[in-house]
Parts: structure tokens; C-alpha cells; sequence
């Protein structure tokens, strides 16, 4: 890990600098694993796989709910469709959400952050 100490939770608004080899680089630091980059900081995620997703995997979003706009999520290297009772539990949170690959989900979030949206990514790591 370079950089500043990194304990799974980074403060503040960060762009995703870099993603593949397992991982992702943001705020000049690098984490291996999924994230998690909400209104309050980018945390680690103990996603693997969209595949099995479900309300509890999203507690964190459901916090700052009041604070996100836009949910979108990076389900890998392939898109893969949210379950439908997944769906239902955020639009519940009046969150809408955008399902799309990891790669143009980070990019995707990083212009949204950049012109200052109420946003939020879920991004599974890829190789």
C-alpha cells in the first residue's frame, strides 16, 4: 500500500484514479478489492461478484442515502442486470441506479464527482 495509512475508509470526494489488477488506485493510494465511493469517503466493499448482490451488501448506501442521487454500480467486466428485489430495496431509497461495467462505471463516476452531483459507485474490482 503506498501512501498515507489506509484502514478501509478514505474521508472526502475522491476521482478513481486507475482499476484492473484486482483493485483500485484514488487519493494516492491503492486498495486491492472492491469499493464503495460515497458522499463521505471511498470504503472497501466485500463484493466479489454482481451475481448475488443484495440489500445488505448496499447498509452503507442506505446511510447516506439522504446524500446520493445516482447510485452507479460496476458490476465487473461484463454488465450484469441487479436482481429485482435489489432494485426494489433502492428505489425504496429514491436512489436511481445505473448498472454498467466497472471501467466506464468509474469513468462514468468520476465526471459526475468533477461536476459536483450527488453520486455514489458501487465498483467490483476487476483483473
Amino acid at each position: 500500500m503506498a501512501g498515507p495509512r489506509y484502514d478501509g475508509f478514505v474521508p472526502g470526494r475522491h476521482q478513481i484514479d486507475a482499476y484492473g489488477n484486482g483493485g483500485f488506485r484514488f487519493a494516492d493510494m491503492s486498495h486491492k478489492g472492491s469499493i464503495l465511493a460515497l458522499p463521505s469517503g471511498i470504503k472497501a466493499w466485500e463484493a466479489t461478484s454482481a451475481q448475488n448482490l443484495g440489500p445488505a451488501d448496499f447498509l452503507p448506501v442506505r446511510a447516506e442515502a439522504d446524500d446520493i442521487e445516482l447510485l452507479i454500480v460496476g458490476t465487473g467486466t461484463e454488465l450484469v442486470p441487479l436482481g429485482e428485489h435489489l432494485r426494489w430495496h433502492l428505489r425504496e431509497l429514491r436512489i436511481a441506479v445505473e448498472v454498467m461495467p466497472t471501467g466506464a462505471a468509474a469513468r462514468t463516476y468520476n465526471v459526475l464527482v468533477a461536476e459536483g452531483r450527488k453520486v455514489a459507485a458501487a465498483l467490483i474490482a476487476v483483473a
